[in-house]
């Protein structure tokens, strides 16, 4: 298996020694059985969860605070991505490829997209796993890319060590796709939320479980988008802009929250559901999934 050790973090922050300013960076990450256990995932400051063809899961993880030595298994882009990104200053991205339709989407894009060939030595083949779940990312060799700016302060996340009030008692929450599901345990003892994905343990490459600070459910509207597999199937397009509800997860409780993003070049803020204060999230990693509406209004 790939370890995920870490570069270290550049004195002079979020810059390089040829002293330009570095873009987060965002790796694309396959979530099917055959890739797991991922490599690198421990590192990032957000990890998203969203929906692909057939019902499936697809990751997309956001490194700032640090970036891992290797990243990995590495997977094609889709349209939800695009409208994701727009909410961070020029990120790169790292992605295997894309469908023909949506690649001039991807160039006109306000970040930096480096696929396999676009970055000499960046990518491999290793792990131990079948093509095309073996398709790994050396983020050094990409350039322009270093540790500093941490990428939920970039969202738009609030934090605090200070447990918000109210919320209510949760241990446990479930996450479902039509073919994929999410789980999150509470542990007290590493004040961690254990993720497990399709009834499993979430493991790192070097078989520690994964874990999250604060786990946001995110109700979205998700539908058909314009692209397809290279199978026919329509890839889903997961909305990330507008407003809804989510469910905050942190210290063993649940906050109902209102989340709103009112452009795409704009942060999601998470509110009190009553119109209150913003709800802070705990310090360390936080996983986003975007759930369908459609299952908020069935809760």
């Amino acid at each position: 298996m790939l370890g995920a050790g870490c570069e270290p973090r550049d004195g002079n922050g979020p810059v390089t020694p040829s002293g330009r300013r570095t873009a987060l960076l965002a790796v694309k990450i396959d979530n099917v059985g055959a890739a797991r256990p991922q490599t690198g995932l421990d590192a990032a400051d957000i990890v998203y969860a969203e929906q692909v063809e057939g019902g499936l899961s697809r990751l997309m993880a956001v490194f700032g605070s640090r970036v891992p030595a290797v990243v990995g298994p590495v997977r094609s882009a889709r349209e939800t991505d695009l409208e994701l990104l727009r909410q961070f200053d020029r990120p790169t991205l790292a992605y295997s490829g894309a469908q023909g339709r949506l690649r001039p989407l991807i160039e006109a894009a306000p970040l930096r997209a480096v696929p396999p060939g676009a970055a000499d030595g960046a990518y491999f083949r290793g792990g131990g796993k079948p093509a095309p779940h073996n398709l790994y990312l050396r983020p050094a060799r990409l350039g322009g890319v270093a540790a500093g700016e941490d990428a939920g302060a970039a969202a738009g996340f609030r934090f605090s060590s200070a447990v918000p009030r109210g919320g209510r008692a949760e241990t446990a929450r479930t996450v479902r796709f039509p073919a994929a599901r999410f789980s999150f345990d509470w542990s007290a003892g590493q004040r961690r939320w254990l993720v497990g994905m399709d009834g499993r343990q979430a493991l790192t490459a070097e078989g520690r479980r994964l874990t999250a600070a604060t786990v946001v459910v995110q109700y979205v509207d998700v539908r058909p988008s314009r692209f397809h597999d290279r199978l026919g199937s329509t890839s889903p397009l997961s909305r990330t802009v507008g407003s809804g509800r989510a469910v905050v997860l942190r210290d063993g409780r649940a906050y109902e929250t209102r989340w709103t993003r009112p452009g795409a070049g704009s942060g999601t803020t998470f509110r009190a559901a009553d119109g209150g204060e913003a709800v802070a999230f705990a310090p360390g990693p936080v996983w986003v999934v975007f759930a369908k509406k459609e299952q908020s209004q069935k809760e």
